[in-house]
């Protein structure tokens, strides 16, 4: 190993260790991008709420669904008895940014309200069809999120109003039917209250709809007195039944199959594999240039068969032997067409000489002219002199050339 070698490398360490301190004793950004992940302890997680859930719904039995609503309902739905029932009964709750619930599972929940339960949803968005057949209209307003107030409408849990920004949405719903539908909670300021949180019976069972699941998250659970909005909303689920919490997507259970994911998930060990990668391809590259050889340089063979022809053609001529130039170029000439024109050269008539015409394009005459020759040539018993070499060639030459 050259010296050369040695100091890029060793550059190539010092960078690679100077990175890795500085993400190591770098402060790391806080990550608000809203997860609602059960197991993610950044600001907008569900970490804590998942451990509270206990106290927050106390005395119901929790659990939690990594299926969809349709997988888990329909498996528990028995309509063997006289009256077709579920064999489960209770709470499904959802708190999610956005609804991940499909059509199938929108319309067992539906189904599953009929049946005497009940359905809690947290949510900044909502299905339109859910919107739809409970007959609500649901729109969002540009408010100043320093003068927004979230509170619950019964008096019974006090009129204090939280002031819960982070995280929060400006979503309300515009339009109820107030002749079934309850107000349980608003939100924005105090002389302009808008509603964000409903109960909407169904058949036998009820809709619980909040638009602000933020209030849940990590963030705002361990901010002072922020966890006392979030228990009194939950207050409204029953508490004699069994909760079922849908974390489907939310659990952190969704691993890359990549063999380097610790290694990319970790932002010190990610910038020292690209680095790395990086110092390789330099490395390959100088030291390939370095060690290349050079590359000599090889004549071409020389193409001897058209001085062969020329010298036999020579002795030929020379010796003055022209009815055997003269027969070897009519072989020659007839191969040729043979060749490249796919014709019987057997017989040297006018059908032949039409054929040929038509394929090579030449002319009538010219073709007639070295026909005729051939078969003089043919015909003949004389020695040929020079001169009938010399005709009969130029005449073969303006066919093939």
């Amino acid at each position: 190993m050259d010296r050369t070698l040695k100091i890029y490398i060793g550059i190539l360490v010092l960078i690679l260790a100077a990175i890795v301190v500085i993400n190591i004793y770098s402060p790391k950004p806080v990550d608000w991008t809203p997860t609602y992940d059960t197991k993610d302890k950044n600001p907008m997680g569900l970490y804590v709420f998942d451990q509270e859930m206990p106290e927050l719904l106390e005395g119901a039995k929790i659990k939690k669904l990594n299926e969809t609503a349709y997988e888990y309902f329909n498996s528990k739905y028995n309509a063997d008895t006289l009256v077709s029932n579920y064999t489960v009964k209770g709470t499904f709750l959802s708190v999610s940014e956005s609804p991940y619930i499909d059509k199938q599972s929108l319309d067992e929940l539906f189904y599953f309200a009929s049946r005497g339960n009940t359905i809690f949803l947290s949510m900044k968005t909502f299905p339109q069809e859910l919107l739809d057949s409970l007959k609500l209209d649901y729109r969002s307003d540009f408010v100043f999120s320093d003068s927004v107030y979230n509170w619950t409408a019964n008096p019974k849990m006090g009129k204090k109003k939280y002031n819960l920004i982070e995280g929060m949405g400006n979503n309300y719903f515009s339009k109820i039917d107030t002749l079934t539908t309850t107000v349980l909670g608003y939100q924005g300021t105090v002389d302009k209250p808008k509603v964000n949180f409903i109960k909407v019976p169904y058949k036998g069972g009820n809709f619980y709809l909040h638009t602000q699941p933020a209030a849940f998250t990590n963030f705002h659970l361990l901010k002072s007195d922020h966890s006392e909005y979030a228990a009194q909303v939950l207050s409204y689920t029953p508490r004699r039944d069994e909760v079922f919490w849908y974390v489907k997507n939310q659990n952190g259970d969704i691993i890359s199959s990549s063999m380097l994911r610790y290694i990319l998930s970790q932002p010190a060990l990610r910038s020292g594999w690209f680095l790395f990668l990086c110092g390789m391809i330099i490395f390959m590259i100088f030291n390939a240039k370095r060690r290349q050889r050079v590359v000599p340089i090889i004549k071409p063979l020389t193409n001897t068969t058209i001085d062969f022809a020329k010298t036999i053609g020579n002795l030929y001529f020379q010796e003055g032997d022209h009815d055997n130039i003269i027969e070897k170029k009519i072989i020659y000439f007839l191969e040729k067409i043979r060749q490249d024109y796919l014709l019987d050269t057997t017989q040297l008539d006018d059908n032949f000489i039409k054929k040929l015409q038509q394929k090579s394009g030449k002319e009538i005459g010219a073709i007639q002219r070295v026909v005729y020759l051939i078969n003089q040539h043919r015909k003949n018993h004389y020695t040929s002199v020079e001169s009938d070499l010399l005709e009969i060639n130029t005449a073969i030459e303006k066919i093939i050339n």
